[in-house]
């Protein structure tokens, strides 16, 4: 019985012996990584810049970022930055590659949850965000908030206005409507 033990664990011995490999090689993968492709500016191409809400928008890695790297990789489009805290998108596009509503459609289908809204095209990108009108936080304490006259259809006074919601000028609003009176 001794025998039988010993030329199982000698067969065993030799077994893993030989199986081991003694290669000194290092072991190579590959990995696949994204490049990234300096995108190639047109230098004759007319650039727009355009800011719009992006609501539905839960956090910022998974919401903000992915929505951002989407519209960057549309052809056409220079820069695109979205802002979670925000919730704006600020995109500089080549106007003969990109619209307005391809830039919206982008957005959506990211995921269905997301809503475009008050899409407008501007000069320069916003620095901060506007005080709703019954703000009552310190920032917002010495901002003027002109309220639109009853009856004011004007852009202006209706973009992003929900229903129930008093109607409110932009802080930029030049309209008739939304100029301040003095008494």
């Amino acid at each position: 019985m001794k025998s039988i033990k010993l030329i199982l664990t000698l067969a065993l011995v030799a077994i893993f012996a030989v199986s081991c490999k003694n290669d000194k090689s290092p072991e190579v993968k590959t990995v696949e990584v994204e490049n990234a492709v300096a995108k190639k500016l047109d230098p004759n191409a007319k650039y727009a810049k355009a800011e719009f809400t992006i609501d539905g928008m839960t956090c910022q890695i998974g919401c903000a970022a992915t929505i951002q790297k989407k519209i960057s990789k549309m052809d056409g489009v220079k820069s695109a930055t979205v802002s979670f805290d925000k919730k704006l998108a600020m995109v500089e596009y080549d106007e003969a590659k990109v619209t307005p509503k391809s830039l919206e459609d982008a957005v959506v289908n990211v995921a269905d949850v997301y809503k475009v809204s008050n899409m407008k095209t501007v000069n320069d990108f916003s620095k901060e965000k506007a005080c709703a009108v019954d703000c009552k936080k310190a920032c917002c304490a010495d901002k003027d908030k002109k309220a639109c006259e009853p009856g004011c259809e004007k852009s202006c006074c209706k973009a992003g206005l929900k229903e129930g919601e008093k109607m409110a000028c932009k802080p930029d609003c030049k309209e008739a409507c939304c100029i301040k009176k003095e008494a």
